[in-house]
């Protein structure tokens, strides 16, 4: 499935790789407290990481989520995959978008990867947004200084906003302590970036 990803999107295939990843350890620990049996909980898992690796498939478009949905709905029907399987991963995706609107989820099994893979993907706006992310975005989009600087404190404010958004046990309890450690490393970049090109306008 990776050869079908684009790299250049803004998040970059690395943001992808790891939300799926997170996405199916979620399923993994949620699941086996829903008492899934192994073989069913692998299955979940991998449900997970398509979910993950597919998730922001169309992020160079306006509402990205619900088009990625679309988008991933059309490349699965090629894999070994069945409808509710399929279903569960567009759904999780068109819901992965923070402070939207999200479509109904009408099974139990369908709702845990939708939240999974919502707090996989938000446990990305830690360190990782400093490490990897904000990089990935900065290559793709090329601001000028003066503009990254203007918008750094609204992104720094909607990482405090996600904090309370967590969707899983899991999340909820490991969740907000990354976006702790994210705004504090963010807090700290923001600082070294002004004091070295303190002569830029903002």
């Amino acid at each position: 499935m990776c050869e079908r990803l684009e790299d250049d999107f803004g998040h970059g295939l690395l943001h992808a790789v790891k939300v799926a990843l997170d996405a199916g350890a979620l399923i993994h620990i949620e699941g086996r407290v829903a008492g899934y049996s192994e073989g069913y909980l692998a299955r979940r898992i991998c449900i997970a990481h398509c979910a993950g690796l597919l998730h922001d498939i169309q992020r160079k478009q306006n509402n990205h989520a619900e088009h990625g949905a679309r988008r991933a709905r059309e490349l699965l029907a090629v894999y070994p995959l069945t409808a509710d399987e399929i279903e569960d991963i567009c759904i999780a995706i068109r819901n992965h978008e923070a402070f939207k609107s999200t479509a109904i989820v009408n099974t139990r099994e369908g709702a845990l990867v939708s939240d999974c893979l919502y707090d996989a993907d938000k446990f990305r706006w830690g360190p990782d947004n400093f490490t990897d992310t904000l990089w990935a975005m900065i290559a793709f989009t090329r601001p000028a200084l003066p503009d990254f600087l203007k918008h750094y404190p609204a992104g720094m404010a909607s990482l405090a906003r996600i904090k309370s958004t967590f969707r899983t046990a899991v999340g909820r309890t490991y969740g907000p302590g990354f976006i702790d450690l994210g705004i504090a490393i963010g807090e700290e970049l923001h600082q070294a970036i002004r004091n070295e090109f303190c002569h830029i306008p903002v």
